[in-house]
């Protein structure tokens, strides 16, 4: 299955947020900055990519669900979001 933006605009603004906290972890890191500061900060990038990742499957699930409403077949099977899932846990 394809991703458009327009089916995973909030995941795509989740991973830019993301980025630029990782980016800035990266500057602490070279700034010799508190190792506490340094974890929470890599934390909360950790948790965004999470989001972004459960947000992409519960997308594309919404998508193959509104396939086979319209009686299309669905890009992916339920099996291999499942898989894609778990993999994110």
């Amino acid at each position: 299955m394809e991703l458009t933006e327009s089916m995973v605009g909030d995941a795509v603004t989740r991973l830019r947020r993301a980025h630029g906290q990782l980016a800035g972890v990266i500057s602490m890191i070279e700034a010799g900055e508190d190792c506490v500061k340094v974890l929470t900060q890599l934390a909360a990038v950790s948790k965004a990519l999470d989001r972004a990742g459960f947000k992409i499957v519960a997308s594309g699930l919404k998508h193959c669900q509104d396939a086979e409403a319209r009686g299309e077949q669905a890009p992916m099977r339920l099996e291999e979001l499942e898989k894609l899932f778990l993999s994110l846990a």
